[in-house]
């Protein structure tokens, strides 16, 4: 992603996507700010296996993601499992929207690998960051969208040919 489109258009792309996205399927608005989430922290990690050598981490404050949970399964709890599959599901309808959009602006049809989840802050291995897009709700709670690429030296983001 990093050399098909401009970090600008990309940024772009992601920020639409993103936003959408959550006010569709959790019914919470998101606006950025410079407000990084808090400690309790719940983090869900994409690769692009396809058209891409990047990938997208979503780092949000507990609390927001459950919020999120409850409003789009419609119920008042929400089970650590049901905050861990609404977060891989929300990733996965998040990149789907992100892959039509950058195909329409790039013709490099991409796919992106199964979410995974983690309990806390996660960094992938052998990739930097990019770049960051950080939100916050109305009430305060915060989650940053960040974009990876491969570490210099890599194959810095050409797209794949397989």
């Amino acid at each position: 992603m990093n050399t098909a489109m401009t970090k600008e258009e990309l940024a772009r792309i992601l920020d639409q996507a993103l936003q959408d996205v959550t006010e569709q399927t959790a019914g919470v608005c998101l606006h950025q700010g410079d407000q990084p989430p808090g400690e309790d922290l719940c983090t869900v990690h994409i690769t692009f296996d396809k058209g891409f050598s990047t990938s997208l981490t979503l780092c949000a404050d507990t609390s927001l993601l459950a919020r999120m949970a409850r409003n789009s399964f419609h119920e008042e709890m929400v089970t650590p499992e049901d905050l861990e599959e609404f977060s891989k599901e929300y990733l996965n309808v998040l990149c789907g929207k992100v892959t039509g959009a950058m195909y329409q602006s790039t013709q490099i049809p991409a796919h992106f690998g199964q979410p995974v989840f983690y309990h806390g802050r996660y960094e992938p291995e052998g990739q930097e960051v990019q770049f960051v897009l950080t939100y916050s709700d109305e009430q305060s709670k915060g989650a940053q969208l960040i974009h990876h690429v491969p570490c210099p030296g890599g194959d810095e983001g050409i797209p794949n040919e397989s």
